[in-house]
């Protein structure tokens, strides 16, 4: 290594710039020049031996942790970790998060995890863990010291933006079975309703199933909830969109420097075209679930309401290094969007009716749901719902039956 960074040195001492007026912030002859020195620095003179994996690994994590919060470098053993997290069942306490200005934030808990039953929110933002600052902490560092052995607790500090206020909760470790979709017929309304907790592998089938039975019992009008929904598979979204809409239509394109693509439904649509569809969103809304809610609302096929969406537009690809022998790079190649040419990353998709829920809100509706849970046994596998504690449930309820009446949001 000593020698390559030497014979690198050579050369780029040698090499003759052709580009006069080429700006030093793309001169990549200079730049990795740079690098090679800070390498040699750091591998000789660091008061203590540090080995060329350390330092390279260091490096690689640096480059890409700083282009973006989803961009990362993973070893072997933390790539493990991430498609453990993808496909479904994994250790810790089951939220997903993200980086905003130097400290992790929750995107949503995932339901029926520790994490949502220990009273996490979307929004909220870790700021010690076991009472270790987390400022300057990638999200992979932050993954391992949330993570442990299943019966064991993390501590989590919390600060809630909604109410000024800093929490402390004690969350048990499990391990993660994550049931993508869950769904209810409401008989007193002759209404479905649908929960996507996560978009996995199996979601889209899970969904045209639970799909056919409500349509069987003849429903008026279905409710989608993609609240604190975190995401997951691109294509997994479209084949979700592709339920509800016509063949040929497109769901979502892909736009960045080298990856480019559009998806389109190919099938006939699971859903009637006259079934009334009403979508719940807020801001633990993100990434593929605003791909689905995105495009159906372009399309006028369902009814946005809620809160703003979390706003994760981007799309990453994960590169394997030699067949994962090295780890993986995480890198966001593009952005997405929707039929509209919507792009709205960072900002979020609005609903079509805004119902806002305040933190006190959410608290007693929460609170409800585990007490009658406990009460009655009902495990995070079925539904339970309470529209008089839950206004966005109810105003999408007053949209399918058409008594809403736009002053009775607020």
């Amino acid at each position: 290594m000593q020698r390559l960074a030497l014979f690198l040195l050579l050369f780029l001492n040698s090499y003759t710039f052709a580009k006069k007026n080429e700006s030093d912030a793309y001169n990549e002859y200079l730049w990795f020049k740079v690098f090679s020195e800070v390498y040699y620095i750091a591998k000789n003179y660091y008061v203590e031996e540090v080995s060329p994996k350390k330092l390279i690994i260091n490096a690689s994590k640096g480059l890409l942790e700083k282009l973006d919060p989803y961009s990362e470098y993973f070893t072997k053993e933390e790539l493990k970790e991430f498609e453990e997290d993808t496909y479904g069942q994994f250790g810790g306490i089951g939220i997903e998060i993200s980086l905003d200005k130097g400290r992790p934030v929750v995107v949503a808990p995932i339901e029926g995890t520790p994490a949502y039953k220990a009273g996490l929110r979307a929004g909220d933002v870790i700021v010690k863990i076991n009472g270790e600052d987390t400022y300057g902490m990638s999200i992979t560092e932050v993954v391992k010291k949330i993570r442990g052995k299943p019966g064991t607790y993390v501590e989590l500090t919390i600060y809630r933006p909604e109410n000024n206020k800093t929490l402390t909760l004690r969350v048990e470790r499990a391990i993660i079975h994550v049931k993508p979709v869950k769904w209810t017929f409401l008989e007193n309304y002759k209404i479905g309703y649908i929960k996507i907790v996560q978009f996995q592998p199996d979601t889209a089938k899970e969904l045209k199933r639970a799909l056919k039975s409500l349509l069987e019992k003849n429903i008026k009008g279905l409710i989608l909830d993609l609240r604190n929904n975190p995401g997951g598979l691109l294509e997994q979204a479209v084949k979700v969109a592709d339920l509800f809409l016509p063949a040929g239509e497109t769901v979502v394109t892909i736009k960045g420097r080298v990856e480019k693509a559009v998806y389109k439904s190919k099938n006939p649509p699971v859903v009637p075209k006259n079934l009334k569809v009403v979508i719940l969103v807020n801001k633990g809304t993100a990434s593929a679930s605003e791909i689905v809610s995105g495009c159906l609302q372009d399309y006028k096929r369902a009814i946005l309401v809620g809160e703003k969406t979390f706003g994760k537009f981007r799309v990453q690809n994960l590169i394997p290094l030699e067949n994962g022998k090295y780890g993986a790079v995480k890198i966001t190649t593009a952005f997405y969007y929707t039929p509209k040419g919507r792009m709205l990353d960072k900002k979020g998709i609005t609903p079509d009716v805004v119902v806002k829920m305040t933190n006190e809100e959410w608290e007693k509706l929460y609170e409800f749901i585990r007490e009658k849970r406990i009460k009655e046994n009902i495990g995070y596998g079925k539904v339970v719902l309470d529209p008089k504690l839950d206004k966005q449930l109810s105003v999408a309820l007053e949209i399918i039956e058409g008594t809403y009446k736009k002053e009775t949001s607020k």
